[in-house]
Formats: structure tokens, sequence, C-alpha cells
């Protein structure tokens, strides 16, 4: 493919090679084809610029999983602004501190959304304006006036490294970040992408596109992949286990990116190897899938489930199991073309053998730092330190360990929780179980497991207790056992553990029994 700098520009290309092939549809059956697309990508792009937008603004995007936020996205893009794409259920607050954060001057919302951007943007001192998919109110835009004026041609983007996307990353703790991903980060990793063998999408491929394309999973792995490859992406809102089988079904789809959660879901449900009949491909991401899930499933259904490790920061996909000389249980995968990984002890140097490290990574995938500043991006050398622990074999595979950030040290002993709770996990009736660290004033920290019943609750913490004491050493044992209905997740399937840090904050200083 001849060098291109802009993502919007494998749109262009898509229709002057495919013109009338279905490029996105909506699982309630609003369809573009590639030509269309791209004279909605360039209509959007137009009308931004009618309302102000100039190259470099911040352009946020509330929108769900639905063709505007596709022609919206790449409309930002090519009009060389910045695309901030956020979720969709987040709080005015959580809206509020987003666009004061990165200066929006634009805001696009649909009628579900639309209230909660209205009240953070009433906020402001400076309030973005706001364009809405639908009847717009007083002082606002609606989508349909955006794009209703006749594209205009945009200047090529000559560099590169021009901003594209700021995504706000959630953190293990603290507030979340905005990733500053540049065109090149983008467009590396969709070619990179791209180079693993066997492919993971051909132009052949329907591709679920389940994932929120808000996150960096569903926006380039996804989304960047149909586009480098003018796949089919059939758009869902939100993930159901029935309703979800049902469009893979009804649409054919051959490749299904999808969170961890998923596999859960789905291996209880009955003729499953049929109901999955059109699927060539399972993809998992965003956090690790236990090997025990993974083997039942491939019994159960008959297709192959391949993981991979990415992070936002990377635009995400690092490695994967399709890269791997062999699939091996619990293993994410060798890297992909183009990109280096090795690991560090907590001295800077390489650790011994198979000995677990931080993950560090270098490519040309790799994000511009954090914004504004740029500020925690890769060093003089390329590299990036991801706060991720995990060990290297022979052959390259990368196992994780845990988060970095996530280490429980008691009394000077480093606990890592994917450990603990991969043990908790054994234990019958338990369902689910999250490990995290709280202050101690004998230990420094000990160590708390949430555990969520997978039935009646009554003798879960004795059975949890008697079952660690058997298998872990003492000091990784939970000092306290907290029995709860669910844990907190993201809409990638991850833990908040952030959360439940500030649960036992809030127990720390006397405001919880």
């Amino acid at each position: 493919m001849a060098r291109i700098t802009d993502v919007s520009e494998l749109v262009r290309i898509a229709a002057d090679d495919s013109p009338e092939r279905l490029a996105v549809v909506e699982a309630g059956g609003r369809s573009l084809t590639w030509v269309a697309l791209e004279d909605e990508v360039a209509r959007v792009a137009t009308g931004l610029g009618h309302l102000g937008a100039l190259a470099g603004h911040r352009v946020m995007l509330v929108l769900g999983n639905r063709l505007e936020f596709v022609t919206s996205y790449l409309g930002v893009l090519r009009a060389q602004a910045v695309a901030v794409p956020v979720n969709p259920e987040s709080t005015a607050d959580e809206l509020e501190r987003m666009l004061g954060d990165c200066g929006a001057r634009l805001v696009l919302a649909e009628p579900g959304t639309a209230a909660t951007v209205r009240e953070a943007a009433r906020r402001l001192a400076s309030p973005p304006r706001v364009v809405l998919v639908g009847d717009a109110g007083d002082g606002e835009t609606s989508y349909a006036e955006l794009v209703s004026a006749a594209p205009r041609p945009v200047p090529p983007l000559r560099d590169p490294d021009k901003l594209a996307a700021l995504l706000y990353t959630s953190g293990t703790s603290g507030l979340p970040r905005g990733a500053m991903l540049s065109h090149r980060a983008l467009l590396a990793n969709i070619e990179q992408v791209a180079g693993v063998e066997p492919p993971m999408i051909s132009g052949d491929d329907v591709v679920l596109g389940v994932l929120p394309l808000f996150h960096v999973y569903g926006l380039n792995a996804v989304l960047g992949g149909v586009l480098r490859h003018r796949a089919k992406l059939l758009l869902a809102e939100r993930f159901d286990p029935q309703g979800t089988l049902e469009i893979i079904e009804d649409e054919a789809c051959s490749v299904v990116p999808v969170a961890p959660a998923v596999f859960a879901h789905w291996l209880p449900v009955e003729h499953l190897a049929e109901r999955l009949g059109p699927v060539r491909l399972l993809l998992s991401g965003s956090a690790p899938l236990s090997p025990e899930v993974v083997e039942q499933f491939v019994a159960v259904s008959g297709v192959d489930v391949h993981q991979g490790y990415g992070l936002t920061e990377a635009a995400p996909v690092v490695t994967s199991t399709l890269c791997s000389e062999v699939v091996q249980p619990g293993s994410v995968g060798t890297a992909l073309p183009g990109i280096e990984v090795r690991l560090v002890d907590d001295r800077g140097g390489v650790p011994g053998g198979e000995d677990p490290g931080e993950i560090s990574i270098r490519g040309d995938n790799l994000f511009s730092g954090y914004w504004p500043d740029g500020a925690g991006g890769p060093d003089a050398d390329g590299w990036w330190a991801t706060g991720d622990v995990g060990f290297l074999d022979p052959s390259g595979d990368l196992f994780l360990v845990d988060r970095l950030k996530e280490l429980v040290i008691v009394s000077g002993f480093n606990v890592y929780p994917s450990e603990v709770e991969d043990v908790i996990r054994e234990v019958p009736g338990v369902a689910d179980a999250a490990v995290i660290g709280a202050p101690d004033e004998v230990t420094g920290e000990s160590v708390v497991a949430y555990v969520v019943p997978a039935g009646r609750a009554d003798g879960v913490q004795d059975a949890v207790r008697s079952h660690v004491g058997t298998r872990l050493a003492r000091f990784k044992q939970p000092a306290r056992i907290e029995v709860v209905e669910e844990l907190p997740l993201t809409v990638t399937g991850k833990v908040q553990k952030g959360r439940l840090r500030g649960i036992e904050r809030r127990r720390a200083l006397g405001l919880l029994e």
C-alpha cells in the first residue's frame, strides 16, 4: 500500500477501488457503501470548518456505536482536528473534567447523551458548541446541518506526527489522563496488525463491531483494521449474550473481537457451535483470559480463540497469539512485526531466565505522551515502560503477571494480586475475585480479596480462607475477604480496582463499617 499520512485516507482509497461495496452496517439496518462513507466523511470535515474548527482543535465525540461515530471520527481527522472519543455513559462531572482538560471547541452528541453533554457544557466558562444527532436545541447545530454543505477538498496532511486522537485512559489510580495518539501511531499499528500471518482481517470478512468505538480497541484495532482491509463492519450498540449471537448468525460475522467477559456469558449457551457457525476467528484483548476458559470454550464451540496484549498508549495491539510459534495456555503471544518487547527488573537490568520484569515496548505505534505537554511518553531511545509485569519464554511468548502499580507489598514481600485471584477462583462456589492492597500498620500493606459467589454466599468466606491456606504462603493470604454481588467493571471487562481502593480508603477513614 502506498504511504499515507492520514487515517481517513484509507476511506478515500477504498472508495476509489470498491465504491459500491458495503463498508459499515448497523445491526438496525442503516448502512453506507465505501463511496457513501467517503462522501459523508468529506461533508463532516467541511461542516466542521464552517463551524470554525481549525487544524489542531479538539472535537469530543459522545456517541455510541453508530454510523455517525464512524463518519464524525474520520471527518475530524480529515479536517486535521483532534478527535476525543469518550464513553457515552460518562457522567456530567466526568465530561466537564475532560472538556475542561482538553479545551474541546465542539462536542458531538446523540439523543441519549444530549442532556449530560448540555449539563457539562453549561458548567464551563467557555462552553463548546454542541452538534446533535437528531433535533438540535437553541444555539446547537444538528448533524444534518453539519453535513448539508457540498464537500470541499482539504489540503493533504503533511506531517503524520500531528495529533489525531486524544484518548482518556482509565488508569489504575488517580484521574484519567489523555493519551496523545498521532496519525503515525494509529497507522503504524494498523499496518503492524496487517502484517500478522495468518491475517486477523481480510477483505471478505464481516467484522463484528460490538466493542465500544470510543475505546482504542474498537477504534483502531477493529475500525482501523476494517478500513485497511476494506472489510465490512457490522455495528452493534452493546453486547447481549443472546442478541449478539443472533446478529452473528443473521449477518454471517466471520471475525468477532470481544472482551474477555463474553466467553463466560456464552459458555452455557445451548448449540453454541452451531450459532457461531459463520465465525472463523474470535479475538480477545484488553484483559487476561484464563487458559481454562479458553480450553472450555474452544472445546464447546470449535472456534479458535486468539488473545493479544495491548494498551491505549500503543494504539493498541502489542502482541498476538497469531504470531506465536505454538499457542500456549496463558500466553498473550509474541510481538507484532515492527514492535519490540523487553523486560526490565527493579534495578534497571534484564531479568535472569524466565523471571518476571516490567514490560517495555518500542515501535512507531507508540503514543506521543500524555496531554497536554507529552509527559510520560517514550524515552530518548523510543522505549516506553508499560507498568505491566510479565515474563518471556524462550520462544518469545509473553505471559502477563500483573500490573506493577497493583503490587501489594506485605512486610517487604511482593504479592502479585493475579496469583491470589487465580487461587481464589479455584474454590467451588466462587464466580470471580479481585485482590487489592490496603494500608496495614504492622505489615505496611495487607491483602484484601473481593469475592463474587456463584450462588449462595453462605460459607464462601470460610471456603476461600481454607483453600488459600493450603495453596499460598502466609504473607499472600487475604487478611480480609469481602463477599460482594458483583465487581465494578469497565466497558471492556477490566475490574476497576481504583473503585475498590476507594472503598478501602473510605473504610480506613471510618466512613464505612
